[in-house]
């Protein structure tokens, strides 16, 4: 019956008795301690390796339905409800999530003139000081200018965005006029030693960031241009880069952010205001349209133009009132 009795005798003398794990008894009390030939090396003898080493049909069914059931697998992993819980907790710790603030910002908010409430946030000073160090000087002013007045721009199912500051006109000759500069390059190196630094998820809801890039920024368009009698290839850039002013707010977990976003901090109280401010009705997007998919795919200006003005709140809603609590 059995082709090699050698191989049968080494298969069999490397198993144990197997115990089910407690989890498995504690929700199915009718299973007893099983005492079935399981193989020391976590049963990794596959159905192949039975079939060559025995050559015996019979003894691959009997593994097949009634040891290889109980082996330690994939499925009971995915069954125990504590190893999920660490799994779901080992990603957000890899994420560097586990800060605590060392000052506190505020912004008072308003819709369409109505006042709605306070934004309390907590900022992670020791953590990303460039970053919270920016932050710190727009909300209070000493930058020459401040988020006063400044409206927020997008809504997104996760997150909510502010405008921040105009790259140009008055906006940059106030913060000029201080030192100050509105540009991201230091929030930018900042930005890739903390996505060296941490695994995971950075985003997570209540969170505050600051916009260092824009991911979806098309290339430079190439074209001809004529100099001095000469023909001369030039480069024109589609879209204009974010000068580290702008900010969002995620009223959920918002992966998609860990791409062009900085977390700085996070809300510590007004979660209610935020939540208000997600529910303003916005512009319908229109990004499945085939036109706008042309136009964006051959950096027609008038498709960056339309795709600002997609989740844009149709309320006004503006900062009326920012700065640090002592």
């Amino acid at each position: 019956m059995w082709q090699n009795p050698q191989s049968l005798q080494s298969l069999s003398s490397s198993y144990q008795i197997l115990q089910p794990p407690p989890w498995l008894l504690q929700r199915h009390p009718q299973i007893q301690a099983i005492s079935k030939p399981i193989s020391k090396h976590n049963c990794r003898l596959s159905r192949r390796d039975i079939a060559i080493r025995t050559g015996c049909s019979s003894l691959l069914l009997l593994w097949t339905h009634t040891i290889e059931p109980f082996c330690p697998s994939k499925a009971w992993a995915d069954d125990d409800p504590s190893n999920s819980d660490q799994t779901e907790g080992s990603l957000k710790n890899n994420g560097c999530n586990d800060r605590n603030p060392t000052k506190r910002a505020f912004l008072d908010v308003s819709i369409d003139g109505e006042p709605v409430g306070r934004i309390v946030i907590g900022l992670y000073g020791a953590e990303v000081p460039i970053g919270t160090t920016r932050f710190s000087k727009l909300v209070s002013g000493s930058a020459g200018i401040s988020y006063r007045r400044k409206e927020f721009v997008k809504i997104m199912p996760n997150y909510i965005q502010h405008g921040g500051l105009r790259s140009y006109g008055v906006d940059v000759e106030l913060a000029k006029n201080t030192g100050s500069e509105l540009a991201a390059d230091s929030l930018l190196k900042e930005w890739e030693r903390v996505n060296e630094e941490c695994s995971g998820t950075k985003n997570l809801a209540k969170s505050v960031s600051i916009v260092v890039r824009d991911p979806s920024k098309p290339p430079p368009k190439i074209k001809l241009v004529a100099r001095k009698g000469k023909l001369e290839i030039d480069q024109e850039e589609i879209g204009v880069d974010p000068n580290g002013s702008e900010f969002v707010i995620t009223t959920r977990d918002s992966p998609e952010l860990d791409a062009s976003s900085l977390v700085i901090g996070k809300v510590l109280d007004g979660m209610d205001v935020v939540e208000r401010i997600a529910g303003v009705k916005t512009v319908q997007e229109n990004t499945s349209s085939p036109y706008f998919r042309v136009a964006k795919l051959i950096g027609d200006k008038r498709a960056v133009v339309a795709e600002r003005g997609f989740n844009r709140p149709y309320g006004k809603i503006v900062v009326t009132n920012c700065g640090l609590i002592d």
